[in-house]
């Protein structure tokens, strides 16, 4: 009897368990915003932009919004102070990811050091209604900066790991591009070199990755590997295909991930 009721116990506690997940899984929306970039575009334009961006973003009222790296052109504390006096206008959570106008191309302890003390963690973890989101700082994949390299690779695998345990469904922030069109490309200006591509791809497959979020190329692309959507967006600062300024808005549910252009609301240049 004593069995049979520790049996029944330990089943209700499992069914929870799984309701509680379902539960946590609810459906939401966020933003993808790529390349603030201030400077880019001209200085005082994308500080026009990036302001209007914040004014549709309050509007939609998502649940947060993500910044896909190169938040400033050229990191100084001026620049720095005004692109987080325009972030702190959101009403929502906002999570940034480095990119290498922030950190430099090759970052060292200097660049590193100046991003995380005037901005935050440049790769990090948080979770949103039963999924999870990996910040990544993908300039220490793309160039090998000894042990800051090493310690980002141990902390994301470590961190793909407990997630999918969990089994919460993983979407991955970064700047750039894991590959353009193909993955077995060549490394280019704006992709990962070959060998940590692989590696990436590899845990993206085995770790429950639903999609890859970046910015950096400048222009829209959109790709599927293994089921995983790859999409850079369109930026507030500059866009080399001419496609107008904007971000992405996503909608999320257990049946479906999509996400639809919203172009920004600007007075029509003369």
């Amino acid at each position: 009897m004593i069995l049979r009721l520790n049996t029944l116990v330990i089943v209700g506690l499992l069914a929870l368990c799984f309701s509680c997940v379902e539960k946590e899984q609810q459906p939401f929306s966020f933003v993808q915003l790529c390349d603030t970039q201030l400077g880019m575009g001209g200085y005082e334009h994308d500080i026009m932009t990036f302001k209007q961006a914040v004014v549709q973003i309050n509007e939609l009222n998502p649940d947060f919004a993500v910044i896909c790296g190169d938040l400033v052109h050229n990191a100084t504390d001026s620049s720095y102070s005004d692109f987080l006096d325009i972030m702190e206008t959101l009403k929502v959570p906002c999570h940034l990811a480095p990119g290498n106008h922030d950190v430099g191309n090759v970052p060292n302890d200097t660049t590193l050091s100046f991003y995380r003390k005037t901005i935050g963690k440049d790769y990090f973890d948080f979770q949103n209604k039963g999924y999870s989101f990996i910040v990544t700082n993908t300039q220490l994949w793309k160039v090998d900066i000894g042990d800051e390299s090493a310690k980002q690779d141990q902390w994301f695998e470590e961190t793909l790991k407990i997630q999918e345990a969990k089994e919460l469904p993983i979407f991955v922030i970064g700047h750039y591009p894991i590959f353009l069109e193909n993955p077995e490309e060549e490394e280019k200006y704006y992709n990962i070199p070959p060998i940590k591509r692989k590696w990436i791809l590899d845990l993206f497959k085995s770790n429950n990755v639903l999609a890859y979020l970046s910015g950096h190329t400048h222009k829209l692309l959109v790709n599927n590997y293994e089921n995983i959507q790859f999409v850079s967006g369109e930026t507030t600062s500059k866009n080399f295909d001419e496609r107008p300024y904007g971000f992405r808005l996503w909608d999320v549910s257990s049946d479906t991930i999509q996400h639809q252009f919203v172009p920004l609301n600007l007075p029509q240049e003369k």
